[in-house]
């Protein structure tokens, strides 16, 4: 559904080569509220999340042009579970599973430099 004029495709399920981008999070500025921080953010070619204190934004550029964008807001609290796999020798991506009740589990894979146990920290601070 990438691509398409609907929210976060919860059939294909998957986020490949997300590569850390610190300005990235700007693009979801408006959408945070007070007590709320951006901790991190990260991209793909078109597409990219959001990690914020409270939840996890994922920015879904629409169209051709990519000039529409869905802001789908994931709030941590919603997450039934969630597992991480850190990088390793060989394979140097890092990846996040997350389950949600109703929506099933979102793959998102990390390539390069991303603290993964930082996102991991984050989310448990939320959902312990």
């Amino acid at each position: 559904m990438r691509g398409s004029d609907e929210m976060i495709d919860f059939e294909n399920k998957k986020y490949l080569k997300l590569k850390q981008d610190k300005s990235y999070g700007d693009k979801a500025a408006d959408l945070i509220v007070p007590g709320e921080e951006i901790i991190d953010s990260y991209k793909s070619m078109r597409d990219g999340l959001v990690f914020t204190t409270k939840r996890l934004i994922v920015i879904n550029k629409q169209g051709i042009t990519g000039k529409k964008t869905d802001f789908t807001s994931l709030p941590y609290a919603k997450f039934n579970a969630y597992s991480i796999e850190t990088s390793g020798v060989f394979d140097m991506d890092a990846e996040l599973e997350v389950y949600i009740s109703g929506m099933g589990r979102l793959t998102f894979e990390f390539k390069g430099r991303s603290d993964i146990k930082a996102i991991s920290r984050n989310i448990s601070q939320a959902i312990i």
